[in-house]
């Protein structure tokens, strides 16, 4: 068996040509349960070197992905010009990659320094952050450009996927606010109000695009079973909008001290309401993929939608536990903290048995 699983991998390699943007939503999910591990408002024993774990295979992940995508920009060049240009449901993803950027750059500041040193961790995360939001600006005007002036689409069979370009400033908002302490005073407030502004534009772009995604499902329903668990997509708004105005208002205690009352009380506002559709939108959710399961739903790259948009609720939750001090808010973020953990092994062992078998990345010939 050895020798044969040997000449095997001697014999074929991974089709790279089939690698797309939506590859990075494996890494998001997995740096998300990193992040998740520093952000709960509990300390375990273990959790906190579980979370380094993870954060490093996240950033292993992303150095394998970036190396693995540049290879399909080079070498499958039309390939890739058609997933942006010709191809509307691979084009969404696009979102994915800054996204991904952004949360593996924020846990090697908040995990990562403890193994690396705190100036590498705040030096990484700065220029992960930085090419991650300019990326996702990138992203969220250019994918919705496209939509109306080339992709042949049609807003009565929208589906969550659409709301991954208008997403990604929303990450950006959320966890930029923890580069604030680490420079110069001289920066603090524009940080800070261009995160704010981040959040306003993807937090506008979400209320453009959620009623057309919610129109699309109630025409058009979902496609295929394999689509059914993009509805959790719903979540990452909520959950990341949520993140996002509690790490504002820690933020604006230092770049502008003005603000902090008013911020801090409109994170717990605007974040408990927030908290609230989320988790009614997530019993919808988990509901509908019950369903599919049942009705023999197979595995696919889209189960790592379970992962990140969970992880922005438990984020969002225990933002509002540590400034509300509600105990209620620390069991939420500890519960959804464990369904994201589930959901992160489903999805990663289905994804390296689906790499390894050939069901996800073909195999091709390369002697």
């Amino acid at each position: 068996m050895a020798t044969l699983t040997a000449s095997r991998t001697a014999a074929y390699g991974l089709d790279l040509g089939r690698l797309g943007p939506n590859w990075y939503a494996a890494v998001m999910g997995t740096a998300i349960v990193a992040n998740g591990a520093a952000a709960l408002p509990v300390r375990v024993p273990g959790l906190i070197g579980f979370g380094e774990l993870v954060w490093a295979l996240s950033i292993l992940a992303l150095a394998a992905l970036v190396a693995g995508r540049a290879v399909h920009l080079t070498r499958h060049r039309e390939t890739a010009r058609a997933q942006l240009l010709d191809e509307p449901a691979t084009a969404v993803f696009y979102g994915c990659p800054p996204m991904a950027l952004i949360a593996v750059g924020y846990g090697t500041l908040v995990l990562g320094s403890r193994l690396i040193g705190t100036p590498a961790a705040v030096a990484i995360d700065l220029v992960l952050w930085t090419a991650g939001t300019g990326y996702a600006l990138l992203v969220a005007a250019g994918i919705p450009y496209l939509m109306i002036t080339r992709h042949r689409v049609s807003a009565l069979k929208a589906n969550p996927t659409w709301l991954l370009p208008v997403v990604a400033p929303m990450v950006a908002a959320a966890l930029g606010p923890a580069l604030i302490p680490h420079l110069p005073a001289a920066l603090g407030p524009a940080v800070l109000y261009g995160c704010y502004a981040l959040f306003g534009a993807s937090l506008l772009g979400t209320v453009l695009v959620l009623p057309v995604v919610f129109a699309g499902l109630v025409h058009s329903k979902l496609p295929a079973l394999v689509l059914t668990p993009s509805l959790f997509l719903v979540l990452g708004p909520l959950g990341q909008s949520t993140t996002a105005v509690n790490q504002l208002a820690d933020a604006a205690r230092t770049a502008a001290p003005a603000l902090a009352g008013p911020a801090l009380g409109f994170a717990v506002l605007f974040g408990v309401m927030m908290t609230g559709f989320g988790v009614l939108w997530l019993g919808l959710a988990l509901v509908a993929n019950l369903r599919a399961l049942r009705a023999g739903m197979p595995f696919a790259m889209t189960w790592w939608a379970f992962t990140f948009p969970v992880g922005t609720l438990v984020t969002g939750a225990a933002g509002l536990a540590r400034h509300t001090g509600f105990g209620g808010f620390t069991g939420l973020a500890v519960a959804l903290y464990l369904l994201l953990v589930a959901a992160w092994a489903v999805a990663s062992v289905g994804t390296v048995t689906g790499v390894f078998s050939g069901r996800l990345l073909g195999l091709v010939k390369t002697s």
